[in-house]
């Protein structure tokens, strides 16, 4: 069963929170220089590049971004840059104070990343004949994708974390051991499956149009 709804936001109030959330996520970048918290000033940053990707993507790559569909994206990456950073009067970070942040922001950026993998999927489906993919199949697939991106990532966030330890530095990422990861995972599939029940009425202008720069490449 697929759940047709739409997020629907005013585009100015969309514009006006995400210059908050850059506002706040610069603050960030000052605040890990003043602690010299490496970890701060990398996930900050890189939330501060991802908030301006739907306008990139919507501007070069003519891929339709609505307030919704920004919102989403920006959202995902600005609350893991915050939760890298202090509890107020405390040096503890959200991650590690509070229990459901991490939850909270590995369903919503594995969600981010089931959308991308569906939207471009559904695409190829559309582009060419000789893929045909069933609406039962891409319910599997988006969450085996998903699924798959999050082993990736607790395989990245281990490795770094290790070479950080042997390096006496301060480790970007943080993994807290594995039933953390089995957590993390449990949660990447809650952000699958919101996905799989709604991504179709969300995503389906994006689809149009990744498949019409396909259609455009082969020409």
């Amino acid at each position: 069963m697929k759940i047709r709804t739409r997020l629907h936001i005013d585009a100015n109030r969309q514009q006006q929170l995400a210059r908050a959330m850059q506002l706040i996520l610069v603050g960030l970048i000052f605040i890990g220089l003043d602690r010299r918290n490496l970890g701060i000033v990398v996930n900050a940053s890189v939330g501060l590049g991802v908030t301006y990707l739907p306008a990139i993507l919507e501007r070069d790559y003519r891929i339709p971004m609505d307030a919704g569909l920004t919102l989403w994206i920006s959202a995902a990456a600005f609350l893991h840059a915050v939760g890298t950073v202090g509890v107020p009067g405390s040096e503890t970070s959200f991650y590690a104070g509070v229990w459901w942040w991490d939850h909270l922001t590995h369903a919503l950026s594995s969600s981010v990343v089931a959308a991308a993998g569906y939207a471009t999927i559904r695409a190829v489906d559309q582009h060419t004949t000789a893929i045909y993919l069933p609406g039962r199949f891409m319910f599997v697939f988006i969450l085996l994708f998903v699924l798959a991106f999050g082993v990736f990532w607790e395989v990245i966030e281990f490795a770094i974390s290790r070479v950080a330890a042997l390096a006496g530095t301060t480790s970007v990422l943080t993994q807290y051991g594995l039933e953390d990861t089995m957590l993390d995972l449990v949660f990447d599939t809650v952000g699958g499956l919101v996905v799989a029940l709604w991504g179709t009425a969300h995503l389906t202008d994006v689809v149009g149009a990744i498949r019409s720069r396909l259609d455009k490449s082969t020409q």
